[in-house]
């Protein structure tokens, strides 16, 4: 079974029709922070289970209910979220598949030590992944 797993951030509050199209049909969302309202997170959990952290412009009493970062563990691989790839802290070696950041609006997909670096941009990607466990 494929497991898909939607990617956005950077939406500043404003959640456009083609986002929520390309999101249509995944069975999980990752938003990597900017969010700007609350209400986005809402309409994005209307589409699928959402994992959402805070970016530098989400401020606010709903904010503080977002993480900076967060490791989730979906179609057992081990997820690293966080809003600046430059604030990265974390060894991506220490048992870490995927890193997926937000900040800078420019799409990027790289692998480095077999860890895989996804960043959607301002619009929105997907990563799909064969099932099987993960720790996380």
């Amino acid at each position: 079974m494929t497991f898909r797993i939607g990617i956005i951030s950077d939406t500043h509050g404003l959640l456009r029709p083609e986002a929520e199209r390309g999101l249509t049909g995944v069975n999980h969302i990752i938003h990597a922070g900017d969010i700007g309202r609350p209400e986005i997170v809402e309409a994005l959990r209307r589409i699928a289970p959402v994992t959402a952290i805070r970016g530098n412009v989400d401020s606010g009493e709903w904010a503080r209910e977002y993480p900076d970062t967060k490791r989730v563990c979906l179609a057992g691989r081990s997820i690293y979220v966080l809003h600046d790839l430059k604030t990265l802290q974390r060894d991506p070696a220490a048992g870490i598949d995927v890193i997926i950041s937000g900040h800078s609006h420019v799409p990027k997909i790289h692998t480095v030590g077999g860890v895989l670096y996804l960043e959607s941009g301002r619009g929105t990607a997907t990563l799909q992944a064969a099932d099987h466990a993960c720790d996380a």
